[in-house]
């Protein structure tokens, strides 16, 4: 078992991937108004968009107007996500509040990879291969990894640690052809079959093969195990975590009616304070945002948290 981390870097993805899937219009101005409240709470990571195709996608038709909407904050780090030279292409009309990297993105499942990218591995493959030279004659780095539906998939059933390793080797291979240095590998719960022994074996398997490569958590709480497979991944030293506020979201291609987007960010982050694991957040500021969160989109939003405030909040009252 490794060391617990001292801290843990938190992704918010809560504006991109929880205004893909609300079904109805979420109005330009409150999706800037959250960007702009989450960087208020100590977090120093927000993916604010999405540059994808508006036909598939049309809760991010706005996507330029949103970026080009909010205020930056001092210190915090804004990014975008994007599929295709198209996307990038948009998201590069806003370099000058974007931190641009590349991503060599990959699914450890062939079905989903065709239902999420209309592209089975190999043809995935040779995208990645076109998208990482894309990206370097841009002048954006590419060191990172991602492989989704990396647990499981609804479409592909049980994903094994071995299937994993060689969908990452697949990617280290990409960025080998263009003499790019990963550093990241980022494992996703796309769909929600991650459980504790399966985040130990599919961490275990990846670190023995690529033991100085960090590794980072992407849960879906599908089924309810997103704290209980942070847990698990922070007790073996993951200390990078993508996130959303309130439990936002879900993946449109899941497969699955109302898919559950990942770990609540406000939840992370009172699992890592009662663990002793700095952040770097106002936890009852984060716990408003989320009830700011819920109000945008007009229903109730997964978090527990944000309905029940925090255990510090409580002490104070006891004190």
């Amino acid at each position: 078992m490794a060391d617990l981390p001292p801290r843990v870097d938190i992704h918010e993805e809560g504006p991109r991937e929880g205004f893909q899937i609300e079904p109805g219009p979420i109005p330009t101005a409150d999706k800037i108004a959250l960007i702009e409240a989450l960087a208020e709470t100590g977090l120093r990571h927000i993916q604010v968009a999405s540059f994808v195709n508006t036909r598939l996608v049309p809760g991010w038709a706005d996507a330029e107007a949103v970026v080009g909407g909010f205020k930056p904050r001092e210190g915090v780090h804004y990014s975008a996500l994007w599929f295709n030279e198209n996307g990038m292409s948009r998201a590069l009309a806003f370099r000058d509040r974007l931190t641009m990297t590349g991503s060599i993105s990959l699914a450890a499942s062939n079905a989903f990879s065709i239902k999420n990218l209309n592209r089975g591995h190999a043809e995935n493959l040779d995208a990645m291969r076109r998208q990482t030279a894309v990206h370097l004659k841009a002048g954006i780095p590419v060191t990172r990894v991602g492989v989704m539906a990396a647990f499981g998939c609804n479409y592909q059933g049980d994903i094994t640690p071995a299937q994993v390793v060689q969908t990452v080797a697949d990617g280290m291979a990409v960025a080998a052809e263009h003499g790019c240095t990963i550093t990241d590998v980022s494992l996703a719960d796309t769909m929600g079959w991650a459980t504790p022994i399966r985040i130990e074996r599919g961490i275990a398997a990846v670190r023995e093969r690529w033991p100085d490569v960090r590794i980072g958590l992407h849960l879906h709480d599908t089924r309810g195990l997103a704290v209980a497979n942070a847990h698990a991944g922070l007790k073996l030293g993951v200390s990078k975590f993508d996130t959303t506020v309130g439990g936002l979201g879900g993946c449109p291609f899941a497969g699955q009616k109302g898919a559950a987007g990942n770990i609540c960010t406000e939840e992370l982050v009172l699992l890592c304070e009662e663990m002793g694991i700095a952040t770097g957040v106002d936890l009852d500021a984060l716990i408003e945002v989320g009830r700011m969160a819920e109000r945008i989109v007009g229903h109730v939003l997964p978090s527990e948290l944000i309905h029940a405030g925090s255990l510090d909040a409580f002490r104070r009252k006891a004190a």
